[in-house]
């Protein structure tokens, strides 16, 4: 899980800082946006005061309903010693209030010109994409007829050489030896690379190469959601490959199942095309279209008409 800082956000949003400095620093813990309307009438029992509070015109609205002390009780409560920003937005004026509050407790309040909806929607999915589990393979992800392909094996198979022919074939790299992974919603995974080695690609021999740089913007992606792992491996004489495609593996990555194919790599094999087949194959199957068992319901065909005659 990545950290993000209050910091983080003033930036990534172009906010405004109003007061409370000495606390930009702060972590931002979940992805939870709080809009603290019964705060505002009193009633702080349950307050989530770790999340990032957002004050609208509902709230401000009926904050300058109430008395002086009052304005001053609900915003030192609102200042709590976790809390981690208030943003305002609109552009409304700062209370007063809430200026003090934010310096006495080191709160930062920040202001944004756009609507509460739009930036509670926009602050929840950053967020959500930054606080997300994490975890890192090794391998390669390509983009390949707008399906993530993980490709994995040991060193020395030709993961690297195999995508950088999928991106003459005009497929897109997004990561190679390193894969970052995000578990972003539930069975969903997007990958990219580390940015020190962002559309990079190592081949032996020749070492880095930009893919950027050589074959254009069109030839990268920054991220991917994953749907295919593909495994290489050297090919092994003594082990039976599945040749009908009626078996079905999976690879468990966080909380997620992925589809797993294992290819044999030996000399002669195309490996660029059979991963290309691969994943057409596997959007087919997403349509209901699964040649291996098509093909079993044609041989049984044949059975019952040679056993009926």
């Amino acid at each position: 899980m990545d950290q993000v800082s209050t910091k983080d956000v003033m930036e990534m949003f172009d906010l405004t800082l109003e007061s409370g400095e000495e606390g930009i620093g702060r972590h931002i813990l979940t992805s939870d946006i709080s809009r603290p309307g019964l705060e505002m009438a009193g009633y702080f029992h349950h307050y989530p005061a770790e999340r990032v509070q957002l004050l609208g015109k509902s709230e401000l609205s009926f904050f300058n309903t109430l008395s002086v002390e009052a304005k001053r009780d609900r915003m030192n409560q609102l200042c709590a010693a976790n809390t981690p920003a208030i943003i305002i937005s609109h552009n409304m004026e700062v209370p007063k209030e809430l200026i003090e509050a934010s310096e006495a407790n080191h709160v930062p309040v920040l202001m944004t010109k756009l609507k509460t909806t739009r930036f509670s929607s926009m602050l929840t999915n950053y967020l959500e994409s930054r606080l997300a589990p994490m975890t890192a393979v090794h391998g390669v992800l390509v983009d390949i007829y707008g399906i993530g392909v993980l490709l994995t094996g040991k060193s020395g198979v030709g993961k690297s050489e195999t995508a950088l022919e999928l991106v003459k074939k005009g497929h897109r790299l997004v990561a190679d030896d390193c894969v970052e992974i995000r578990q972003e919603s539930e069975n969903m995974l997007v990958g990219n690379a580390p940015k020190l080695i962002d559309h990079m690609l190592e081949i032996r021999g020749i070492g880095l190469i930009n893919i950027m740089t050589m074959f254009g913007a069109s030839a990268v992606r920054r991220n991917k959601r994953i749907s295919l792992v593909i495994d290489l491996e050297l090919w092994d004489a003594e082990k039976t490959y599945d040749r009908l495609g009626l078996e079905t593996q999976t690879m468990k990555v966080l909380d997620t199942e992925l589809t797993k194919l294992t290819i044999p790599v030996r000399p002669g094999r195309n490996l660029a095309v059979i991963i290309e087949v691969a994943a057409m194959n596997y959007r087919l199957k997403n349509l209901g279209i699964n040649s291996a068992e098509e093909f079993t319901q044609r041989l049984e065909s044949v059975i019952q008409e040679k056993s009926d005659m």
